[in-house]
């Protein structure tokens, strides 16, 4: 479980370092949240249905983030992936890298047994009871971060609390909440299991031949001892 202030400052760190190499590097960040809520550049307050009371009672903070998509509610059960990948270096597009992102997220969900699928013109892959990952990314200096979320056993009834796919964006008859991999299968997975099967096809989808897997990042370290001595300052 990672703070997600904490795992976004490793992001840009990642990103700084990746623009000024010339490889074709990709690192690939895969992890858990403690609850709490983003909203990307298509989502608004109005898409969380819980008043600013309510949101403090539950110490669930909101983050504004610059990444694509709406509102996403993160929690325990959620696997979160974020890519760092040069696009020049890859010679892709952004669409194309997308396009390489989903699928690797279908080939994940299909591999649990999940006939999961993507939407023409739609960001996101889908399943029988909805949305299973809300796909959104950031471009800055032609590299990537931020992503994708995966939801795998996150709590139905907390995710009624953020419209992930609000009426303005759905198609229709959709649910404006978020599916789980859990309520498409009677084999709950656990998120260790999906977290190395969504690595292997993201490998895979973004032609990695050399592939390293490493629990934990050493600059996370680094990255919080900075942080707790500038709130030592400010405190």
């Amino acid at each position: 479980m990672i703070d997600f202030d904490l795992c976004l400052a490793l992001q840009r760190r990642l990103v700084y370092e990746a623009s000024g190499r010339d490889d074709e590097r990709i690192t690939v960040l895969l992890c858990q949240h403690t609850s709490m809520i983003t909203v990307g550049r298509a989502g608004s307050r109005q898409h969380i249905r819980l008043t600013q009371d309510e949101l403090d009672s539950l110490r669930w903070q909101v983050r504004w983030v610059s990444r694509g998509g709406g509102c996403v509610l993160h929690g325990p059960g959620q696997l979160a992936i974020y890519p760092i990948v040069p696009l020049r270096a890859r010679n892709w597009t952004v669409g194309e890298y997308l396009e390489r992102l989903q699928q690797a997220l279908v080939t994940s969900a299909v591999s649990l047994g999940v006939p999961a699928y993507t939407r023409p013109g739609r960001y996101g892959v889908w399943g029988k009871s909805g949305l299973l990952a809300a796909v959104g990314a950031a471009v800055q200096n032609w590299i990537t971060s931020h992503g994708a979320f995966l939801n795998i056993h996150a709590s139905g009834d907390s995710q009624s609390f953020v419209e992930a796919n609000p009426a303005e964006l759905a198609a229709p008859g959709d649910s404006p909440i978020m599916g789980s991999l859990l309520s498409e299968t009677d084999r709950p997975a656990r998120i260790e299991t999906v977290a190395r099967i969504a690595a292997r096809r993201l490998a895979d989808s973004f032609d990695c031949v050399d592939r390293r897997w490493y629990e934990g990042h050493p600059l996370l370290f680094e990255i919080s001892e900075h942080q707790r001595e500038r709130l030592a300052r400010v405190g």
